[in-house]
């Protein structure tokens, strides 16, 4: 058995979000909004939107306990806090901890209008329409997951220059990835204005670390401040009063995008990684041999080419397993 396929130890506890059932507006269950009474941005933060993925629910929790205790309060605009697949998350088992991403589908590929609007159903489409005015809403989405494997954080963007230029304001944070999305679906920070060229709207999603890990829970905390603050809904004073210092890492420089440019998908169950990757190796040579499908060899189409989110934990024909990307200049 590959390393791949060692369990990860489960260092953080699943949280408990049972307290924010009841929406604080009367709105759909677990959904939470909070607004200053000067005009400003709309922002949403989702967690949870895959099951298992509950670090940023932590962090979530934990700044709507301050938000309802007026221990942190908004500068101006508003603040949508949204657990998106509590379905999925109320499956968690720690001895089973990839089994509960989801019930019956990824609710991360379901933003389509035409799949929203139409006949089918699912407990994900279910929530996704309940959740969508929110979404349709917001002027900023910050969308919290984490990934399968231990990695530094990304903060992926898609292609818009807007998108990318946020991300990379916000001090270094983590590795910026621009991509045009999945083939399978459409997910939540594409949805409508967040994907219109002509648009302002902001939406960014941070893959904040492997999914149990202690330190993608910091991760989150540290771009959840730094969103707010670039959204300007909150000031740096108002953040040390509510005593969220502590959430902040030291800036650096950010490093340049990277580009998706393949998406690498599996045709067999017998797809191997040649080595135990994680995500942001950079592959020095073209040609490179970076895995097998069956009898096909899999290698890096240019030099210095990066892995982004290699996994084959999820494994089954059709599953991306890895994607590819080089950096470009801003």
């Amino acid at each position: 058995m590959q390393a791949h396929f060692k369990p990860h130890a489960v260092e953080v506890e699943r949280p408990d979000i049972s307290r924010w059932e009841v929406s604080n507006v009367g709105a759909a269950p677990y959904v939470h909004e909070f607004k200053s009474q000067e005009i400003g941005a709309d922002v949403l933060i989702t967690s949870l939107v895959h099951g298992n993925e509950y670090t940023g629910a932590i962090v979530l929790s934990e700044l709507l306990a301050l938000l309802s205790s007026c221990k942190l309060v908004l500068h101006r605009g508003s603040l949508t806090a949204v657990f998106a697949n509590v379905d999925g998350f109320a499956r968690f088992d720690p001895t089973q901890p990839d089994a509960s991403r989801f019930v019956d589908q990824d609710l991360n590929r379901v933003w389509s209008p035409a799949l929203l609007a139409g006949s089918a159903q699912s407990s994900e489409l279910a929530r996704a329409r309940a959740i969508r005015p929110y979404v349709e809403r917001a002027t900023h989405l910050l969308d919290l997951h984490s990934m399968h494997e231990p990695c530094e954080p990304l903060l992926i963007t898609g292609l818009l220059p807007r998108n990318v230029a946020f991300a990379q304001s916000l001090g270094g944070v983590g590795q910026v990835v621009m991509d045009a999305g999945h083939k399978d679906g459409v997910r939540m920070r594409d949805f409508a204005g967040f994907g219109s060229e002509g648009g302002s709207k902001i939406a960014l999603l941070l893959e904040a670390g492997q999914h149990w890990q202690r330190a993608s829970v910091a991760a989150v905390q540290n771009v959840v401040i730094r969103f707010l603050l670039r959204a300007e809904i909150v000031t740096m004073q108002e953040v040390i009063d509510a005593g969220l210092q502590a959430w902040l890492a030291a800036d650096r420089k950010p490093p340049a995008p990277v580009q998706v440019t393949h998406a690498v998908v599996a045709r067999s169950m017998q797809f191997e990684f040649t080595q135990a990757f994680t995500g942001n190796e950079i592959i020095a040579k073209a040609g490179t041999v970076i895995a097998h499908d069956a009898d096909q060899a899999i290698t890096t189409p240019y030099d210095n080419c990066m892995l982004v989110m290699p996994s084959i934990r999820q494994l089954r024909p059709g599953v991306t397993t890895v994607r590819l990307g080089r950096r470009v200049a801003m």
